[in-house]
């Protein structure tokens, strides 16, 4: 159920675009760089390559890293703080990190020349009492935060971690949507949910949204693919990992790419306007979208008078003592309305999630029928 928010007092949260003078006129931006800073070596070379592509801006790497299990690579530590200052010293990239504790964000604090934007990770997102510890240090902090999606697919918990950054005094946010866990079978390392960053952006229309095709891909050969449909859904950015040697990596080492494959990924995306203010276009798109509406009023009142016709079915069912559910009946509803669907043209899969809904709808108002029945 979406959480309703005073939309008036989240207006002056500021886009990315508009954190840092280099990032004005970019209207796609582009976050690249390790999992994990591993060497300098392997830290300075992969900036390096990637300061090349016209595209970047923000270098990433993670130097602290949460981990399922003990005994895997937990990152470097505060030495990879140091190793961040020679990368915008030699490339003149701006830098972000992962914090997950107060500590972190103090050893930030004092390497206030290393990172110019904090992140906080989808494991951290999860647990309230977290976020809120890491809101109270970052009191009026000056550095742009963003904030990934929690692991599970729970929007007020997203919801909540950008509200206690927000309530800090920060105004430099955006989020990141990395995709989430699931235990069904997926091609994908975490399914996107686009419905979800799609709810938070109409909630928070001031919000810049990253996606992080990197996570929900899981192998470079489904990144570009992810990336093509964030950017067709108007979101403001990726956020792409990229190593100077995947194969070698400390972590994650079957979702990172190189530079170059970056390159050439970056070259075959399509980018999408905003909106047009071409005035034959807008015109146009009117008439689509009158017809939409037309259509859409059509759809709601055919399902009043479904509803009409259910309630007269509950009464019915209810005088002569027969039960709500009619397994038989659904099934018949199932295989017909998917057969009509087939011939024409439209998703098997959409249409039983929407027969569902309805069939859902139904119950509980012949149930509400059949409650007044024997209250009476």
């Amino acid at each position: 159920m979406r959480q309703i928010l005073n939309m008036n007092n989240y207006n002056d949260i500021l886009s990315i675009q508009n954190w840092f003078p280099q990032l004005n006129d970019k209207n796609n931006i582009l976050i690249a760089g390790p999992c994990s800073a591993e060497t300098e070596e392997q830290v300075l070379n992969t900036a390096i390559a990637i300061s090349k592509i016209p595209e970047a801006e923000i270098f990433r790497a993670g130097i602290w890293k949460p981990r399922t299990r003990p005994g895997s690579f937990e990152g470097v530590g505060e030495i990879g703080l140091e190793w961040l200052k020679k990368v915008k010293e030699k490339t003149g990239l701006l830098t972000c990190v992962e914090v997950a504790t107060v500590e972190h964000i103090k050893l930030c604090k004092e390497h206030k020349d290393s990172v110019d934007i904090l992140w906080i990770g989808a494991r951290t997102t999860v647990n309230p009492f977290s976020v809120q510890e890491l809101a109270d240090v970052l009191l009026n902090c000056n550095k742009p935060i963003m904030i990934k999606n929690p692991v599970n697919p729970d929007l007020n918990l997203w919801i909540g971690a950008i509200e206690r950054i927000y309530k800090s005094g920060i105004k430099k946010i955006a989020a990141v949507h990395r995709g989430f866990s699931a235990f069904e079978p997926s091609k994908l390392r975490n399914i996107p949910k686009w419905e979800i960053p799609i709810e938070l952006k109409i909630q928070f229309p001031d919000l810049s949204i990253i996606n992080d095709p990197s996570h929900i891909a899981g192998k470079p050969e489904y990144i570009a693919e992810i990336a093509q449909y964030a950017l067709d859904l108007n979101m403001n950015g990726l956020m792409i990992e990229t190593h100077i040697n995947p194969k070698a990596a400390l972590s994650d080492a079957k979702q990172q790419i190189t530079p170059k494959e970056l390159s050439e990924l970056l070259k075959k995306l399509e980018y999408r306007l905003p909106e047009n203010d071409n005035p034959n276009f807008n015109n146009n798109l009117e008439q689509f979208r009158y017809k939409i509406d037309s259509i859409d009023h059509q759809i709601l009142e055919l399902l009043s008078y479904r509803m009409d016709i259910v309630e007269n079915i509950a009464k019915y069912k209810a005088e002569n003592n027969v039960s709500i559910l009619q397994l038989k009946r659904w099934r018949e509803i199932i295989s017909n309305r998917l057969k009509f669907a087939d011939e024409h043209n439209l998703d098997k899969d959409f249409v039983k999630t929407l027969l569902e809904l309805v069939h859902t709808e139904s119950i509980k108002k012949q149930k509400r029928i059949f409650n007044l029945k024997k209250e009476s």
